[in-house]
């Protein structure tokens, strides 16, 4: 046994000193710049003071508080919201000062950042378009609208990982294989295959495709009837700029890539009007809901207000958050508060927002106009240290 013990001690110390005779490697580059150490990534959320927000003192906040107060019914059984909801139940102002001091004393201010430290996003607008449609397929009605289809499987990845809560996979079976779910390319075959099943058919491809960008519509039936159609689903693939796709094309300057330039270029190029729509992969699929309110739906469930409810990335802004918005960039410069209420697959990043402006053409020529810098601060309970 000894013996043994001694070979292998023998053995190890061999090829200790092998190691430690090997001869270090050249460098790369001699001689090697210094490496510049890598800077972390700002947080999201920074100390901010009331003084910081330009315009906080002229707005009127008792207009924005009658709708957090409604709000509260949804969120006020949320722990997050609950000693701000119970504050707001018993609130009376007799001067719209009173509101102002409320805000102040139920929240605290944090400026929202981008990861590099910059304090300035973008701001685009939304709105709920008007479309014209019919029950049964016959022309001009021969665009479908369908439901979320039985073969689209979601994945909820927050049961398996909580730290995706926000994220889930989308797709449908092949065999026993989860694979991608049709693109919209591949979904025009699966249209003809599947029509008994459309809730509707509209009149219009390329309105009811910017229907399916802003999430939510309203449909003028030939019927003389009103209903509104609301997101549903999606078929999980990303949200691909048509806009964007023209201007690589060289088919329309950055300024006239507006919803209104697309539908004139559309207008003009009807022969590729297929190709144009194709490039964004993503689609929408709907369910139909009452024409009641003053808006569609946000993401808390509650009907949108115009010119006061705002889409965010909720991993940054809680929803249902109050958030003080700003824009300073030329004659459409504003500050304005507003509440968090809905979301959107566009809509990524701290400094990110979708201004909701209402329904119908002149709420869509704002909302097609609206590409603004902007700086953003959300308020979050006076308790809570994001």
């Amino acid at each position: 046994m000894t013996r043994h013990r001694n070979l292998a001690l023998s053995v190890l110390l061999v090829l200790l000193a092998g190691c430690a005779a090997a001869p270090p490697s050249a460098p790369v580059c001699p001689p090697c710049p210094p490496v510049e150490p890598v800077k972390p990534a700002a947080k999201p959320h920074q100390p901010a003071a009331w003084s910081d927000l330009p315009g906080w003192e002229s707005e009127d906040h008792a207009a924005l508080f009658e709708l957090f107060r409604a709000q509260c019914q949804m969120l006020g059984n949320k722990p997050f919201w609950l000693s701000t909801c119970q504050a707001v139940q018993n609130a009376v102002f007799s001067a719209r000062a009173e509101a102002k001091a409320w805000f102040e004393a139920q929240f605290r201010p944090w400026a929202l950042t981008q990861p590099d430290g910059a304090r300035e996003g973008l701001v685009t607008g939304y709105y709920e378009p008007v479309v014209r449609g019919s029950r049964t397929r016959k022309p001009p009605y021969l665009t479908p609208v369908f439901g979320p289809p039985d073969d689209l499987i979601v994945v909820d990845l927050a049961q398996l990982y909580p730290e995706l809560k926000h994220l889930r996979l989308r797709g449908r079976l092949e065999g026993r294989r989860l694979i991608p779910y049709y693109s919209r390319a591949e979904w025009a075959l699966e249209e003809v295959r599947r029509a008994d099943q459309a809730l509707l058919w509209v009149d219009d491809p390329i309105a009811f495709f910017f229907l399916q960008i802003q999430g939510s519509g309203l449909v003028d039936l030939d019927d003389g009837s009103r209903i509104r159609i609301g997101y549903a689903d999606q078929n999980g693939h990303p949200y691909r700029s048509i806009g964007r796709w023209l201007i690589e094309q060289g088919e329309l300057k950055n300024h006239e890539a507006s919803m209104q330039g697309i539908q004139a270029w559309a207008q003009r190029n009807p022969q590729r009007l297929t190709e144009l729509l194709n490039v964004n992969p993503s689609l929408v699929f709907f369910r139909e809901l009452p024409a009641t309110g003053s808006g569609p739906p946000g993401a808390l469930g509650l009907p949108l207000t115009p010119e006061r409810s705002l889409a965010v990335d909720a991993r940054f802004t809680p929803l249902g958050a109050p958030v003080w918005l700003v824009s300073a960039e030329g004659a459409e410069s504003f500050a304005r508060l507003m509440l968090a209420q809905d979301t959107g697959g566009a809509i990524k990043g701290p400094v990110r927002a979708d201004y909701y402006w209402g329904s119908g053409e002149e709420a869509g020529k704002r909302a097609g106009h609206m590409k603004l810098k902007c700086k953003m601060w959300v308020l979050l309970p006076h308790w809570h240290t994001p």
